[in-house]
């Protein structure tokens, strides 16, 4: 395995430290990631994405979705009732689990729902008004006119 060190990076940037931290995280992981329940991440739009996981045998009151410093947690619990069945063969897995997704900057989960065995959160990235492109005006030599930024 290798180590990559990001000390040049922090030297010479300034607020990409999350960007670095999240690479470092993901160099260093565990190489045995749980691979229960299995999800998809797709891009709907431009701007938009959708995470679905496979929840089969779990209800929206067992789920629990949250987003708390930039990062989303999926976890779901089943209920003790669940335990109390004697089953002949159980193939469906309702074990416990939570997983975690880290969402970048601006990007905000706008709704969850629940159907056919699955789970659909989607997010969307939303940039805000001062990272987007906008034209400045060029004044001629002389003229006190104020500067004024216009979007593009």
């Amino acid at each position: 395995m290798r180590n990559l060190d990001f000390a040049p990076l922090y030297r010479a940037t300034v607020g990409f430290d999350r960007i670095a931290d999240l690479m470092d995280r993901a160099l260093t992981a565990d190489v045995a990631q749980p691979t229960y329940p299995p999800y998809n991440i797709e891009k709907t739009a431009d701007d938009g994405y959708r995470i679905s996981i496979a929840v089969a045998g779990f209800t929206p009151e067992e789920l629990n979705v949250e987003v708390k410093d930039g990062t989303l947690l999926v976890a779901a619990r089943k209920s003790d009732e669940a335990e109390s069945k004697t089953y002949l063969h159980r193939g469906i897995a309702t074990r416990a689990f939570e997983r975690r997704f880290a969402l970048a900057d601006h990007v905000r989960v706008t709704g969850a729902t629940h159907e056919h065995g699955m789970l659909h959160i989607d997010l969307v990235r939303e940039t805000p008004e001062a990272l987007k492109p906008r034209r400045i005006e060029i004044s001629r030599a002389g003229e006190t006119k104020a500067l004024e930024a216009k979007p593009n």
